[in-house]
């Protein structure tokens, strides 16, 4: 069975609370919250007292996608918030002792669950070799910080690999998929290894939210 991680993107701030509430009650297994630093990605938005009050409100996972430019600035306001899962961008360092002593802070304090996400040009190689320090990869479809772009379907083929390279090192990593996901690519996302459907778009603006959460599941 799939599991379904609706985006706080494109819900409005003020509205988050009630909007998490709500996709908490039809049956949603994460929320993703996407945290946006103006510099990563052009947009600005979900500081850390926001997603504390989230955490304050509910009771569902918290899936903290940390889209900055220096993840070490905002990490532990995260964790402290009430993140149960901190994805951190891999474009975001510029050397592999920062990223490793980022994973080890994130581990390493209340048991909060490590991510790593690849931008759609990044290849799954970079991370082969650590494959195993992390509970979770996202991998985007579309580029990092707008809601509401088109699925690209050449990251199919690197769905596949990075699956592959989890079952050959037989490893609990899970995969999650962020972008243009809906229903009419969700089934195909699935069959190439994903997890984990990240879900903006598709959910918000569905008349019946809770049959997407349902299909999902029969995944």
């Amino acid at each position: 069975m799939a599991k379904i991680s609706p985006s706080s993107n494109p819900e409005k701030e003020e509205n988050l609370i009630d909007y998490v509430k709500q996709m908490q009650s039809l049956g949603a297994d994460f929320m993703h919250m996407d945290v946006m630093d103006g510099n990563f990605v052009q947009n600005k938005c979900l500081n850390a007292s926001l997603v504390n009050n989230v955490n304050k409100n509910t009771v569902i996972s918290l899936d903290v996608h940390l889209m900055v430019e220096n993840p070490k600035e905002h990490i532990l306001n995260y964790i402290y918030a009430g993140a149960n899962i901190i994805t951190i961008h891999y474009e975001s360092y510029k050397n592999i002792t920062d990223l490793l002593e980022d994973i080890n802070t994130i581990r390493t304090t209340n048991h909060t669950l490590v991510g790593i996400s690849l931008k759609p040009n990044t290849d799954i190689n970079v991370i082969s070799k650590i494959l195993k320090l992390f509970d979770l990869v996202l991998i985007m479809t579309v580029e990092p910080g707008k809601s509401g772009q088109k699925f690209m379907d050449s990251v199919i083929s690197k769905i596949k690999a990075l699956k592959q390279q989890i079952v050959e090192n037989n490893l609990n990593t899970l995969i999650e998929v962020d972008g243009g996901v809906n229903m009419d690519n969700a089934k195909q996302i699935v069959d190439a290894g994903a997890d984990i459907l990240v879900m903006g778009n598709a959910i918000y603006n569905a008349t019946n939210k809770k049959e997407v959460i349902d299909y999902v599941h029969s995944l």
